[in-house]
């Protein structure tokens, strides 16, 4: 078993005073092709990125588990757990983010599964990143909007999603993450990442929709610190050779 990378924030929030621009590879352990699994770790460390998020809306502990250990075998970017419930937890991880869905009114996804899993992650040495979520709408109903029973913010009211942000960073959180979901139709507007990146000083995740590499570029020039890219992936390991 590989080592943990320490102080994943840190070097997140440095990135982000340098400019330097992150990626990191969504896999939803439900969608794994478990028989060419050695193929996408070949891709994903012949790839740009530089984090690996694991979690889906519905997964599995046990198979979770079980990539995550993979993970570590085979790859050296940092493996960080993106959580749909508190079952999806990982003490092979390096980090979790500790997600708040603050687009939603729903108190489970609010505080009450933070609560479940606060004394679990409290024996485990995972790095605990308290992450704003904001669901964005993208045009088509997401599995996040449909689990979590929680209607996304409006894609054109760029005053509320920037009211939500701010008001997730003086909670404390040390990142927002802007999602419009797996599979989406449309990513984040590229106007509300602008402006929420230059109205809060925390590093900013933007993730889903996104289905091509142009795409990811124009995030990182209005002010994504971190992309996220799982479903384009995941229909073509190719991806990032195009």
């Amino acid at each position: 078993m590989e080592q943990k990378v320490q102080d994943i924030y840190k070097q997140i929030r440095l990135a982000k005073i340098e400019n330097r621009k992150l990626l990191a590879i969504l896999l939803d352990p439900d969608k794994i092709d478990w028989k060419n699994l050695d193929g996408l770790l070949q891709k994903i460390n012949q790839s740009p990125a530089t984090h690996i998020f694991v979690g889906g809306s519905l997964v599995e502990s046990t198979i979770l588990e079980d990539l995550v250990f993979q993970l570590k075998l085979k790859t050296t970017l940092p493996v960080i757990i993106f959580p749909g419930d508190p079952s999806q937890i990982s003490p092979q991880a390096d980090a979790i983010l500790f997600l708040s869905l603050l687009s939603g009114r729903n108190p489970d996804y609010l505080i009450e599964y933070q609560v479940q899993a606060a004394p679990i992650l409290k024996k485990m040495n995972l790095e605990i990143i308290p992450t704003g979520y904001i669901l964005i709408e993208s045009g088509n109903e997401t599995a996040v909007a449909r689990v979590s029973k929680t209607k996304p913010l409006d894609r054109a009211n760029l005053d509320l999603a920037l009211a939500t942000a701010q008001a997730g960073e003086m909670l404390g959180n040390k990142l927002i993450y802007l999602e419009a979901g797996s599979g989406a139709k449309q990513a984040v507007p590229l106007e509300m990442i602008r402006l929420i990146s230059q109205n809060i000083n925390i590093p900013v995740i933007v993730g889903g929709g996104i289905v091509a590499l142009s795409q990811i570029h124009k995030a990182y020039e209005t002010g994504a610190d971190l992309v996220v890219i799982g479903t384009a992936f995941e229909n073509d390991i190719h991806f990032f050779e195009s």
